[in-house]
């Protein structure tokens, strides 16, 4: 039998090549239906056949325009938002006309089952599914969105009693592209690649993207990481809609290796997070075998239940199941191109498109058929957080920044895009760490019950030691936020706060600076999150602006103030700007920023080192370059990217391994080097600029380049094995052992040696770091050049073997070394991980501001 299957999955392979390559419409739509000819087909608006050419975002988005059009009784098309590039990211809203006229109602009626108040008494009998249908997340998966133009055909078109019965039943919001800049990317690169006679072989450049590939969006990030964080743009314009809809089943079409079948969930029992109940998971594999059925019919592999799981909660396909729905992944085997080789056979595009179609057929048929469990699932998922919260033993977080108003508005926004509620901090809870104007309170019971929970959970214990992704994501850590947690509530919490995500905690119109004949100097604090941005900001205008080496007291109208460590001072006089004018930039920067900026009248501070002392010291304006290309972690360059310019309105230069030994880098005083392979970079050209006085900051992997080219002088642990030569292993567990010393991503926890220019702004006990590799770096034999250290027992959240645990302890987070009269910043972790890690971006920071500053010099060479 599996002999006669494999003889007609070849057929089907080779089927799908032969004749006329451009399949049209019979090839892919079921039997049984009747369709409306006054609806246009894909071909009628994009100009080719479904899968003869990859379809570009404008003629995708520009088929599902004319389908609304043409059927506006079924279909009303809507504008989430609006990417980077500036793309619409529309969203399908596909149900019967019936539906389409009470379709305010239906949301109403359906938001009752996430409502603690009304979920009990919703009624389900009439009540439609709503059900999620997204595409291709990551541009170059791109089977999906290529699906959704035969979906979108079918849903408008197709006519006959089970047509009607679904859409009457169920409200689909149709979403044809996760990603509109990677997939338009890469439809450009693989229909430039086209020939006529189709080439399959897997080396040819129509396979092989160049740098950073159609993945990503435009700031090189993988947005199927980016439900939970909601960093970018793309993300935050979806969560409105699925918070405004809450669907109760939402799909993720990806693609795989070429070498694959198809997967579908469920994923791997073990690593199911524990807060997804198990009803999901029943959930799951009863809609499973509809998509079985279909993949069945039509003589399609596939595979369940490995490789893939249901971990980390900022994915498309797990971040439903923390908000009472059901997520599923769907991921086909990739042609990359139009037809290529692989294990079974030729993987025709075409091929690759049926089988999405047909499994956002067989979704629709399981949402139809389950309707009722899926609502009731919802609505029980809602209905008992009352007695979770009950039984849990934490019952609210209290969340506090201080001094850092900032960094606690950005936090309470990220709550606020998950319908969390806050409230104000009551007196009884005010101390050092949380202060009113700066800290808020998250109650556990609420409808966001699991969620708050997955945010702010520190987790040690696993039931697995692999993982498709990461182990770890605490945000309050993630933000270098204080949190305490409650096991009682105070007697009264108020009403929660209203959140506005431009006013959160503001507390009022900051207050306008004034420079008048006695203002001496002005003063910013380097605590706040958005001061390197305000720094930069002064810098390219020309004003000199200093930076406190040690603490400082001293009178802020009429009251003395302490200042700490990389405090910034403003000279009122500058050569070449008026104080009047000074004054209007320094305002333009408080209301950008919402910072706060101290006038003083003298230069004499009542405790430590005066205004004039040489311990300000004068800083230079950064030029910044970012190696970027070939060989470089496209998302780490991203992150880097993405935290200069959207964060700190920074410009850099972003500069090709391979063209450095054309360029002057004397341009710049600082660069950048992410994790990566940088075999194509002039190392001698480097070395010299490092020794004629630049900063070099190398992260992650990029230290083992600096240290085998001579550049940096770190040095590693050296991790044990974790195998026994003499120990007998049976064969089939060698991929399990080789992958549970893999570091998927751990919170560590650094101590820090505060009066150390790269720790300027930090007052926490420790810095939480992300662990995602195996550098373990060895202290420095100069005992003032490691400002970051990891303690004997530096694990915060997340999981790594004992013999990776045992290296990190004591290993050292950051290191600095120096070359000739540069310096070479040594971080062995990524400060910058997913851009919601604000908890470390003052660290990297640091290091492009003051990192010239560093004295690395003393009574003996410690690098003898």
């Amino acid at each position: 039998m599996r002999a006669i299957n494999y003889f007609f999955s070849a057929l089907f392979f080779l089927s799908a090549t032969l004749g006329s390559f451009a399949q049209d419409l019979s090839y892919y739509l079921p039997t049984g239906y009747t369709y409306n000819p006054a609806i246009p087909k894909p071909k009628d608006i994009i100009y080719h056949e479904v899968g003869q050419w990859h379809v570009t975002h404008d003629r995708l988005v520009n088929y599902m325009k004319a389908l609304s059009v043409a059927a506006p009784d079924r279909i009303k098309l809507e504008t989430m938002g609006y990417t980077y590039e500036g793309r619409p990211q529309v969203l399908l809203i596909i149900t019967s006309p019936a539906n389409h006229r009470n379709l305010e109602k239906i949301r109403l009626q359906h938001l009752q089952l996430s409502d603690q108040a009304t979920a009990a008494t919703a009624v389900l009998d009439d009540m439609p599914a709503v059900v999620w249908i997204g595409h291709s997340i990551h541009g170059n998966e791109p089977s999906g969105a290529n699906a959704s133009l035969l979906t979108a055909y079918l849903l408008a078109a197709a006519q006959g009693s089970y047509i009607d019965n679904l859409l009457s039943n169920t409200v689909i919001l149709f979403d044809p592209s996760f990603n509109p800049d990677g997939l338009q990317r890469f439809s450009t690169w693989a229909n430039q690649h086209k020939s006529k006679n189709l080439v399959a072989d897997p080396n040819s450049r129509e396979f092989n993207e160049v740098w950073p590939g159609g993945r990503f969006n435009h700031y090189w990030f993988d947005l199927n990481r980016d439900w939970l964080p909601a960093v970018h743009v793309e993300s935050q314009n979806r969560l409105r809609w699925f918070h405004w809809w809450k669907p109760n089943l939402l799909t993720d079409h990806h693609e795989q290796g070429t070498n694959a079948t198809y997967f579908f969930q469920p994923g791997v029992p073990s690593r199911v997070n524990p807060l997804t109940p198990g009803k999901n998971q029943e959930l799951t594999a009863a809609l499973a075998k509809y998509h079985a059925r279909v993949l069945d019919s039509i003589g399609s592999f596939y595979f369940t239940k490995e490789g893939y799981d249901d971990f980390y909660y900022g994915k498309g396909s797990t971040y439903p199941d923390i908000n009472g729905a059901v997520g599923i992944l769907f991921e086909q085997a990739s042609s990359r191109g139009h037809l290529q080789e692989s294990v079974n056979g030729l993987l025709s595009f075409p091929a690759t498109i049926r089988n999405q179609f047909n499994t956002a057929l067989s979704t629709l048929e399981g949402a139809l058929a389950l309707r009722k469990d899926f609502l009731a699932y919802q609505r029980d998922f809602y209905k008992q957080v009352p007695a979770r919260a009950a039984v849990h033993p934490v019952k609210a977080y209290v969340v506090g920044a201080p001094k850092d108003q900032a960094r606690i508005r950005e936090f309470a926004t990220l709550l606020n895009r998950h319908q969390i509620k806050i409230y104000p901090l009551p007196t009884s809870l005010a101390d050092a760490d949380f202060q009113k104007e700066s800290a808020f309170v998250v109650p556990l019971d609420q409808p966001q019950h699991s969620l708050i929970r997955t945010i702010f959970e520190r987790t040690s214990d696993y039931k697995d030691s692999l993982f498709y992704d990461i182990t770890a994501w605490t945000l309050s850590l993630a933000m270098g936020l204080q949190t305490k947690e409650l096991t009682s509530l105070p007697a009264s919490l108020g009403a929660p706060l209203q959140l506005n995500e431009k006013t959160i905690l503001d507390n009022g119109v900051i207050a306008d600076l004034s420079i008048g004949s006695s203002t001496y100097a002005l003063l910013v604090e380097w605590d706040h999150l958005y001061a390197p941005a305000a720094l930069n900001q002064l810098l390219q205008k020309g004003v000199m602006v200093k930076v406190a080496t040690q603490p400082f007291e001293i009178a802020v109208g009429g009251a003395s103030r302490r200042f700490e460590y990389g405090t910034l001072l403003i000279p009122a006089l500058q050569a070449g700007m008026g104080k009047a004018e000074l004054e209007r930039f320094l305002n333009g920067l408080i209301e950008k920023y919402r910072m706060v900026v101290y006038a003083v009248g003298t230069g004499y501070a009542s405790s430590g080192v005066d205004l004039g002392s040489a311990k300000f010291m004068t800083l230079e304006k950064p030029s910044v370059a970012l190696l970027t290309g070939s060989g470089v972690n496209a998302t780490d360059a991203g992150e880097v990217w993405h935290l200069l310019d959207q964060r700190m309105d920074i410009a850099a230069s972003h500069l090709e391994p391979a063209s450095v030994k054309r360029i002057d880098l004397s341009r710049y005083n600082a660069i950048i080097m992410v994790g990566g392979n940088y075999s194509e970079l002039d190392k001698d050209k480097i070395k010299s600029w490092v020794q004629q006085g630049g900063t070099l900051v190398v992260l992650e992997e990029a230290i083992n380049w600096a240290v085998q080219s001579g550049i940096s002088n770190a040095t590693f642990k050296r991790v044990k094995s974790a195998t026994d030569s003499t120990q007998f292993r049976a064969y089939e567990t060698r991929d399990e052992v080789a992958g549970a010393q893999q570091v998927r991503g751990a919170i560590l926890g650094a101590t820090y040696d505060p009066s150390h220019p790269l720790a300027f702004g930090y007052h926490q006990k420790e810095v939480s770091l992300f662990k995602a590799n195996r550098i373990f770096m060895e202290k420095s034999k100069n005992p003032y050049q490691t400002p970051f250290v990891y303690g004997k027992q530096p694990m915060q959240s997340g999981w790594m073997s004992k013999e990776n645990r045992e290296a990190a302890a004591g290993s050292a987070a950051v290191t600095v070394s120096s070359l000739g009269s540069g310096r070479v910043i040594n971080i062995a972790d990524n400060p910058n991980f997913r851009a919601y890690w604000l908890g470390g971006s003052k660290l990297f920071l640091n290091a492009l501001f003051f990192g010239q500053l560093i004295d690395v010099g003393g009574a003996r060479n410690w690098e003898e």
